[in-house]
């Protein structure tokens, strides 16, 4: 009997510990390059055959410069850096710049942790701990400071300084996706008495916040 719950219980072990340490498949070769042009549907993206691949396939210009992705409610822009040999890795990044004033807003990123590096300016970067103590975690970040965001919390990044800044982020996952938290609460179509009792507030100051968040 003994013997057996010692099986049990280090079976869910095994199991717990297999789980815990990866977010992403495990890669079962040494790459996979992503072939966008495959009309296979897999969870993620199919694999280039082994004898196309060529150095390019690893490889990303650009990043040296803005570009990408542009928001001009919030004053950023996101380069997603695009290298193909990175399918199945369990890894993703991108460069981010940030006007002076700029905010990349409260969000997250459910399935991934995220590491960044200032690569020009000041920023104040942070995150907070889930409920019940919702502490804050942040820094006044310079040109060559790291941070790290633990998955799935909320953070965000303002430039309080007077120049441009520009950060490299790696995040821990090749989808990890974003949530902005204002998007969501303002611009998903929650009705405005929902969001005056969410925000204990009424709801003509709900309306007026929400009409800067719709089409």
């Amino acid at each position: 009997m003994a013997r057996a719950l010692l099986l049990v219980f280090t079976a869910i072990v095994a199991l717990g510990a297999g789980h815990g340490d990866a977010f992403d498949p495990s890669p079962l070769q040494d790459f996979c390059v992503a072939d966008p042009t495959s009309k296979v549907r897999v969870n993620g993206i199919p694999c280039k055959d082994p004898a196309a691949v060529t150095p390019d396939d690893f490889f990303f210009a650009g990043v040296d410069r803005p570009g990408g992705t542009a928001s001009r409610r919030y004053g950023f822009t996101a380069l997603s850096v695009q290298i193909p040999g990175l399918n199945t890795l369990g890894a993703s990044h991108a460069r981010v710049d940030v006007a002076p004033g700029g905010v990349f807003p409260p969000h997250y990123h459910p399935r991934a942790s995220e590491t960044a590096v200032v690569l020009d300016g000041t920023v104040y970067f942070g995150f907070v701990t889930s409920y019940p103590d919702n502490k804050l975690f942040a820094k006044v970040l310079r040109k060559g400071d790291v941070f790290a965001v633990p998955q799935g919390l909320v953070h965000f990044l303002y430039n309080n300084g007077t120049t441009p800044a520009a950060l490299y982020a790696t995040l821990s996952s090749q989808n990890p996706g974003l949530v902005l938290v204002g998007d969501v609460l303002f611009g998903s179509g929650l009705s405005d008495d929902l969001l005056a009792k969410t925000l204990l507030t009424d709801g003509e100051t709900v309306h007026k916040i929400g009409v800067k968040f719709r089409p």
